[in-house]
């Protein structure tokens, strides 16, 4: 990792080249083949490389850098282990979420793909998770439209335990389609504060969505307070 590092700052190397073969790769670091072989599984399950065999420009070891990939499983592995509460997931949701919708760029947004995980939303008979993934995918969309890189990547690393999180707190929720009904309204109203530029009005509405999920689903306690609320 230090060495692929390395290589990236100094210009060496960039995102879509292919890494040296394993035996050059082997006497670059002085280690054994074996070894290298172990760390680069490693790397390819953290997102940094991917391998794929045969020929053509898309074959042999390529650098990706997908840091969401590495952020995401470290993520997980805290909610996994219980490191990580469900009131902390909501903490950095409302941090970054509110935050990108304050920082909105109109030109930034791809609101052609949000109109549409929007779309699907709306489909009558849509499972609960498959409802709850699009609904990250949706969060995820907008904080991407803020325009910072790493909000983004941060985003894209939250998405699939905002999903699993939300999916978790689901078995509390009585009345599903009144929920999913409410949501889809929020998101809709969300959507349409952020195509009018009233980012303000956004992060608002943002902030008394994500809390509201978490008070219904919280099973008659109260939610943790956030930002001295």
């Amino acid at each position: 990792m230090r060495w692929v590092t390395a290589e990236l700052q100094s210009g060496r190397l960039a995102i879509g080249d292919h890494l040296p073969g394993e035996r050059a790769l082997a006497e670059t670091l002085q280690i054994s083949r074996g070894s290298l072989r172990e760390a680069l599984a490693v790397l390819e399950a953290i997102g940094t490389i991917r391998t794929s065999t045969g020929s053509g420009p898309r074959s042999g070891t390529i650098l990706t850098a997908a840091p969401g990939q590495a952020l995401s499983l470290s993520i997980n592995l805290q909610l996994a282990t219980r490191h990580v509460e469900h009131s902390h997931v909501l903490d950095v949701r409302l941090l970054l979420e509110t935050w990108s919708a304050e920082h909105a760029d109109l030109a930034s947004g791809d609101w052609q793909a949000t109109e549409r995980l929007l779309d699907r939303m709306d489909e009558p008979e849509l499972p609960i998770a498959d409802f709850l993934v699009l609904d990250a995918e949706f969060h995820a969309a907008l904080a991407h439209a803020a325009g910072n890189p790493l909000i983004s990547t941060l985003m894209d690393a939250l998405r699939t335990s905002i999903s699993d999180h939300t999916l978790e707190r689901a078995t509390a929720i009585p009345d599903w389609a009144a929920t999913a009904a409410r949501l889809r309204a929020e998101h809709r109203d969300i959507y349409r504060r952020l195509r009018a530029d009233d980012r303000d009005g956004a992060a608002e509405l943002l902030r008394a969505h994500i809390r509201g999920y978490y008070a219904e689903t919280s099973q008659g306690s109260a939610p943790a307070p956030v930002d001295g609320a």
